[in-house]
């Protein structure tokens, strides 16, 4: 059972964020009181914001958990050689 496919959330992972994300925000402000309360809530919210992030990546067909920004990272570097002449 795979987590990751593709550089995204496989879709039934994305779906369970969502759901546990919703669940603990809402059992959290009707069960806890005060500072429980508040902590819960944003700790539901945060599952929720990253199953929401993951799926609209996936909708725009975009790979937030790839390791390809080192390669792009590396394509920007300039030898020290370019560099001395440019400043």
């Amino acid at each position: 059972m795979k987590i990751l496919s593709n550089g995204n959330f496989t879709a039934w992972f994305r779906i369970l964020l969502w759901a546990a994300g919703i669940a603990i925000a809402v059992s959290s402000y009707f069960l806890l009181t005060g500072l429980a309360m508040f902590i819960g809530v944003v700790i539901g919210m945060l599952v929720l914001a990253t199953g929401t992030y993951a799926e609209r990546a996936n909708l725009l067909h975009l790979k937030p958990f790839d390791n390809s920004y080192k390669k792009a990272r590396e394509s920007y570097r300039v030898e020290d050689d370019k560099q001395d002449e440019q400043g």
